[in-house]
């Protein structure tokens, strides 16, 4: 994937936004106001985005391309190269993981006023050794 690529897939979940709110460096994507993807348009090409910490840990052990996030909270962050390294579809799938992740700690009365954003899933099963 390049960067229009993957601006273009978050872009295709319920309720998502973009901003610069951290300069022109970086593009935020966000659900609700919860960022889910930072991606990097200063050429550098790689993604920051929001993972489980135990899955965190196994994609950073299974995927060189996948190291923790620089300058987040390294726990719940994972950054990624799209030099090539890694197939679109984990991408994807991982995009979708964030966005779910992103949501859970939504407050029960936006979940249900907005029901769409309950319906992106991620299946990272066949990426990592355990079912998800």
């Amino acid at each position: 994937m390049n960067i229009e690529s993957v601006r273009e897939y978050c872009l295709s979940l319920p309720l998502t936004t973009e901003d610069m709110a951290f300069g022109e460096d970086n593009l935020l994507f966000r659900v609700c106001n919860k960022i889910f993807v930072c991606m990097a348009v200063d050429g550098s090409d790689y993604l920051a985005m929001k993972c489980d910490p135990d899955i965190a840990i196994e994609l950073r052990e299974r995927y060189s391309g996948i190291t923790p996030a620089w300058h987040w909270n390294k726990k719940y962050w994972n950054q990624l190269g799209l030099e090539g390294s890694l197939e679109d579809e984990l991408i994807k799938s991982l995009i979708r993981h964030s966005y779910s992740e992103a949501i859970k700690k939504l407050p029960k009365k936006i979940k249900m006023e907005y029901p769409e954003i309950n319906s992106v899933s991620a299946n990272l099963g066949s990426f990592i050794n355990d079912e998800v």
